[in-house]
């Protein structure tokens, strides 16, 4: 086998991401991001399980691999249990180690490196009001301010659990649970590759 597809296969999640793609096409065709883009993830699981170096080094040099929304659509409606998505995660992953990505792919990426991944690893949350600033973000409109301005009578009334102990919404991360989150992004290399988008 080739170099790269080797390379592929050493992540943990690539054999019970791709084990046996039969080409129905039942991914592509439940696709959002394919109803959308010139996107199908049938073609791509069909590209690596060829094995073909060139190819795959076109995927991973290809916007393509970027237009995934990651909402797993597909794994949930593959007859032979296939994940494309998760063959793009780490399509992505060697495209990003590699640096095979073009300069609006890696801007795109340190933006949301720089955003959600932090955000992840300081609060927990991906996207919580408390880091959603109504001034960097006007297209949240006049009613984000308002409801970040009156947030803590109101998030209880909708059911929330606003910074408070125990389960629910916007509930209280403890320190243990993100340190957890931060050795998650270690040992998956996640780190790494936020640290290398930002310094390029």
């Amino acid at each position: 086998m080739g170099q790269l597809y080797d390379m592929l296969t050493e992540d943990a999640r690539f054999s019970e991401s791709l084990k046996a793609c039969m080409n129905c096409g039942i991914c592509t065709a439940i696709c959002p991001a394919a109803e959308f883009f010139d996107y199908d993830p049938r073609q791509i699981c069909d590209t690596v399980q060829r094995k073909d170096e060139n190819e795959i080094e076109s995927l991973l040099r290809s916007e393509t691999i970027w237009s995934c929304g990651q909402c797993m659509s597909c794994k949930a409606r593959c007859p032979r249990g296939n994940a494309p998505g998760e063959v793009i995660t780490i399509l992505r992953k060697y495209s990003q180690k590699l640096g095979y990505y073009d300069e609006k792919i890696h801007e795109q990426q340190y933006r949301m490196s720089a955003t959600q991944g932090r955000h992840i690893l300081e609060t927990g949350y991906c996207v919580h009001p408390d880091i959603v600033y109504p001034e960097l973000h006007p297209e949240q409109g006049p009613i984000w301010k308002w409801y970040t301005e009156n947030i803590a009578d109101l998030a209880p009334k909708m059911g929330a659990n606003y910074h408070g102990e125990g389960p629910g919404a916007l509930r209280k991360i403890h320190q243990k649970n993100l340190d957890e989150i931060r050795k998650i992004y270690e040992v998956t290399g996640g780190l790494d590759l936020m640290e290398k988008l930002t310094e390029e």
